[in-house]
Order: structure tokens, then sequence, then C-alpha cells
């Protein structure tokens, strides 16, 4: 008897400045799935408004009840959700949440570690309490930035730092500030970006690199190490979605830096319960051969675009990106 295929939505938009990039994402999902096992429906979503967006274009509303829809064709409901959502509400924990209470299976780690992992601060605090090494930071929320000056931000973090929003991703809202003067007018920026909260870290030089991992009931795989060499002076936006960079997979690392990169994305993979795939990008310090391996930030719905890193690390991996993704959605049932 022929298995019934399961009905999978790629859920994209959001609420952030990523809502495009994450279409995008979601276009490159839907190529990779296995569509002899799998019928696919890309489901958009801004604000109040939920959509399943056909290949024509045709758009139907989604009942929020139960994540279903109606076509002419009859109404579809979804066995499983494939989170693409780069930004709120996909990737800090909203979502998660109003899935687990309809019942729906998805692809990401669970309410609290997407909430934790979406800010950036709390996440650094939490996993140097598991001697996971971060750069030194501030958070500054909205109304205390007037109560500390430049002064003492400079004396704990130094210059040049960064500064950025405390809750978002694809370095929107992101400045080098090299000057005291640059300070305020980046701390407005970050704070007028996402959640009016501003991450002042200190800047560190090295090699930038980053790496993915995801695990199943059968399955426990981190994937090569891609190096990130950006034409800009830091991996902006610019570098991540159009190009203005150079990626080397596998990474240009010795082969114990290669080990101890890999060990260190599987434990904190595991230290905080992830599901599904996540990219964990990482600034080595020090003596080639001998790098302090330090963390800068956690994707837990990484880019799946034409440039983007896991599908390189998936193909340098020998693997297929149908193949993980059906391990993926597998693995909920």
């Amino acid at each position: 008897m022929e298995q019934k295929k399961r009905t999978i939505a790629i859920i994209a938009g959001g609420d952030s400045s990523e809502h495009d990039v994450s279409l995008r994402s979601a276009q490159g999902i839907y190529s990779f799935m296995d569509k002899e096992r799998y019928n696919c429906h890309i489901i958009e979503i801004k604000g109040a408004c939920w959509e399943a967006v056909t290949a024509d274009g045709e758009r139907y509303p989604i009942d929020k009840n139960d994540f279903t829809f109606s076509t002419p064709q009859g109404r579809i409901k979804p066995d499983f959700a494939y989170i693409t959502i780069h930004g709120t509400p996909g990737e800090n924990g909203l979502l998660q949440g109003y899935l687990d209470m309809i019942g729906l299976p998805y692809s990401t780690s669970g309410v609290l570690v997407e909430a934790l992992t979406f800010h950036k601060f709390s996440l650094n605090h939490y996993l140097k309490t598991w001697g996971v090494k971060v750069a030194e930071s501030l958070l500054i929320r909205k109304g205390q930035e007037l109560n500390i000056s430049e002064d003492n931000i400079i004396s704990k973090v130094g210059l040049p730092c960064f500064v950025k929003p405390a809750a978002d991703g694809s370095s929107f809202g992101v400045t080098k500030v090299k000057s005291k003067e640059q300070l305020r007018p980046a701390i407005q920026l970050a704070m007028g970006e996402a959640g009016n909260e501003a991450m002042i870290e200190a800047f560190m030089q090295g090699t930038e690199i980053t790496c993915g991992c995801y695990k199943t009931r059968n399955v426990s795989r981190v994937l090569p190490i891609t190096e990130v060499v950006s034409a800009d002076e830091f991996f902006d936006y610019n570098a991540k979605y159009n190009g203005a960079v150079q990626e080397i997979t596998p990474a240009r690392l010795s082969e114990d830096t290669t080990r101890r990169v890999k060990q260190l994305t599987s434990v904190i993979y595991d230290i905080l319960g992830c599901e599904g795939i996540i990219r964990i990008d990482y600034i080595l310090t020090g003596e080639k051969g001998h790098e302090t391996i330090n963390m800068l930030e956690i994707n837990t719905t990484p880019g799946m675009t034409a440039t983007s890193f896991i599908p390189q690390q998936v193909k340098a991996a020998g693997l297929k990106m149908s193949d993980v993704l059906t391990d993926i959605i597998e693995n909920k049932f």
C-alpha cells in the first residue's frame, strides 16, 4: 500500500527586517524538499496576516485555530511546520509556543531555547557559565543610555567595538564603532531595530568561521566548517545575502582546531537542548593551530538561500539537502 504523503507547511516572512530574506530561504527549502514524499506549501506570515501562497501566486488565509487553509480543491491541514522565519516570531519562541498549543510538530528547538538563543546577551552569559568563551559585552535598555557615559562603555569593552540589537539577526542595525562620538548614534540605531535593547560587544581580531549541526534519534552530525572572509569590515547584511564575502568550505584550519570547533558545536547543541539544524558562528583568536574559540552567536533558523552556509556545508559533507530535511521531519514522527 502506497504511503500517504505528509503535508509540510514552510513558514516564512515574519515581522522583522529579515522578512524578505526569509521568503528567499523558503524558496530554497521548497526546492530542496523531497516532492515524492511531501506535499509542500509556503505560508507567509506578516503581523496578523497569515496566508498560504501557491506557486501561481494565489493566496489563501490561514485559520489560526488549527493552522488549516481552504483552496478550491479542499481544506488542507499541515502535518508538520518547517520554520524558516529569521527574526520574530519564528526565531524567538513565539511561533513555537503557538504550534505547541495546537499540537503541530515543527523543525526548530522549543520555546525556551529559541527565546534564549535569540537574545544574544542572555545567551552569552548563560554559555559563559558552561565555560564557553564569548566577547566582553554590555546590555543597555531604552532610557539607560542617558545614565551611562561613553567613557564607562569604552573602559568596559574598549574600541573598536560592535553595537547591535540584543535580539535580532542578519546584521541589521549593527555598527562597528571606532570612536567615542559614534557610540550614541550606534546605540540609537540598534535600539530602533528591535526590542529597545542594545548590546555593546568588544571587538575581537581573528578568523571568522561558522559550523552547522543537526541531531535526530538516529543521526548526530556536525557539518564541515566554513571560513568567512568578508569584503566589508565585518560580516554584514551585504556580505551575508549579496555575496560580498569569500566562503571557504572546509575552512583552512589545522586538524586539531577543526576537531575542537566541531566538538564545541556538538556540546553547545546538547547544553541548550537544540533541535533541527542550527549554525554557530565563531571567531578564532590567537596563534594559528592553537586558537581560542570564541562563540559569536547561534542561528536556530539558519538561512537557506542560494548563498547560505548550510547548503554549502551539507554538500561538502557529501550529503543531500533533501535527505537532511527528511531526517529532521521524520524525527518528529
